[in-house]
């Protein structure tokens, strides 16, 4: 196979992946803040990164996994005290949902998902060294702050000096921090908080910043240098500058050396967000589509460029993955090992190793799945269902896919045994020679996306389309 190309987001260009030891692939990303489901945006992270990892495992590597939970937040904690539970209780429930939905997308859990408040200590000492060493300090108000100036090298990931930074400063100043920019560390515990939101430290009762909590569970389980980091694009600046400016700070040593960063979701072109009303939850997104639906829908897509979610693209995601699932229909794939030097395999995994170009990957399974249709090849019937697995995709029954899968708004009011219903009626119909009446119940059923396949035999089959 060739060799790997990521494309670094603190280089700026694809590089020759080249692992820090041999064989070996240490890998964190960033995860959920647990106090509500999980949004669309969210899965894309899930699935991007699931198939990272799923691809550097067939290339042999031995992938150490982590993405966090955190698990105490400004946010967490408001919301426990809205719903009046503690926040074990709110955080222990979207847990829970977060691996629901996960294992609906089919993501293979991480090696590791450690949680935040596991990793107190580890925190506050990470925080004394950067005492220490001059970049941290403990301001009038109790909170422990990063001194940002310190750290010549802050901006190096999003390409942000820190005069532009200051010059767009929009925060509201904080007469206690010696500078603006300076992010906070540690919070000091506010009065009449719960007990639960808080933990004793040398800089006084209170709770950890957001960005040290990455640094902390990076460098304690992957080392204080490790190979890929990775997260959604708007995590570029400032959390991952700032863990950046923290782990380095601390260590003296190079934190990451490939960092990976996806595009946004955007809601019919506009990019999403709560402020604006136009996100979805994974939850509402699977009440109407089928789960391999999306996860298709997501992977179809490069991971750097922008990914617009839509019903009409949703719908059109669904249809094409139908298509695949139709060419395996009537052919059993044959039980051999998957090719990885036949000629569709090779470019799968050239697609693969360029940065993970997985629309190239896909068109590979139509052009199979094209073949497939013209010579029912067994031997292709295996390799299209085996490349595909690689993306997590196509290892369910086909009819049974093809039958169950999710249709459009409009077909929601047929169930099962509706639609055979009214295929019985148009067998009557046609036996009576009422063909227009037949006719009639097969265009109704199209109008509600649901396709006949009269088979030899006299039986009758149908699919969403």
């Amino acid at each position: 196979m060739e060799s790997l190309r990521i494309y670094n987001t603190l280089a700026r260009e694809k590089q020759t992946f080249v692992p820090l030891e041999e064989g070996v692939v240490r890998m964190y990303v960033c995860g959920m803040t647990v106090y509500d489901y999980c949004h669309v945006g969210h899965a894309r992270v899930l699935v991007v990164f699931d198939i990272v990892q799923r691809w550097l495992r067939q290339l042999g590597y031995r992938v150490t996994y982590v993405r966090n939970i955190t698990d105490i937040d400004d946010k967490i904690i408001r919301r426990a005290i809205e719903n009046g539970e503690t926040i074990k209780a709110l955080t222990d429930r979207f847990i829970q949902a977060l691996h629901e939905d996960a294992d609906a997308l089919g993501i293979e859990r991480p090696d590791l998902e450690p949680r935040a408040t596991d990793f107190i200590p580890q925190m506050l000492s990470l925080i004394e060294k950067l005492e220490a060493r001059g970049y941290a300090y403990q301001a009038a108000d109790g909170d422990v702050n990063y001194a940002v100036r310190k750290f010549a090298a802050y901006g190096k990931l999003s390409g942000k000096s820190l005069e532009d930074l200051r010059a767009g400063e929009r925060v509201a100043a904080n007469e206690a921090k010696l500078d603006p920019l300076d992010f906070v560390l540690w919070k000091q515990a506010k009065p009449g908080e719960p007990d639960d939101t808080g933990w004793d430290s040398k800089y006084g009762r209170g709770r950890p910043g957001w960005h040290i909590e990455c640094s902390a569970m990076g460098c304690t389980l992957l080392g204080n240098q490790f190979d890929i980091h990775g997260g959604g694009q708007d995590l570029q600046f400032p959390h991952h500058e700032n863990e950046i400016a923290q782990s380095e700070g601390a260590t003296g040593q190079t934190f990451v050396n490939y960092w990976m960063h996806n595009g946004y979701v955007q809601i019919d072109n506009e990019k999403m967000s709560k402020s604006l009303g136009n996100f979805f939850t994974i939850r509402e997104v699977l009440a109407q589509y089928d789960a391999e639906v999306v996860r298709f829908f997501i992977v179809r897509a490069h991971y750097r460029s922008p990914l617009n979610y839509s019903d009409t693209h949703i719908d059109d995601a669904r249809q094409a993955l139908m298509r695949l699932y139709t060419a395996l229909k009537d052919v059993t794939p044959d039980d051999a090992p998957l090719d990885w030097h036949e000629a569709h395999a090779q470019r799968f995994s050239a697609a693969l190793n360029d940065d993970f170009n997985t629309p190239v990957a896909i068109a590979v399974l139509f052009d199979l799945a094209s073949e497939i249709n013209r010579h029912q090849d067994a031997a292709l019937a295996r390799q299209l269902r085996g490349l595909a697995g690689v993306l997590g995709l196509l290892q369910r029954e086909p009819r049974a896919f093809l039958q169950q899968t999710s249709r459009p708004a409009s077909a929601m009011a047929l169930d099962a045994l509706q639609i055979e219903a009214m295929i019985a009626a148009r067998v009557a119909a046609k036996q009576a020679k009422n063909y227009a009446e037949a006719d009639r119940i097969r265009a109704q059923l199209l109008e509600a996306g649901i396709a006949l396949e009269d088979k030899p035999g006299g039986s009758t089959e149908w699919r969403c389309v």
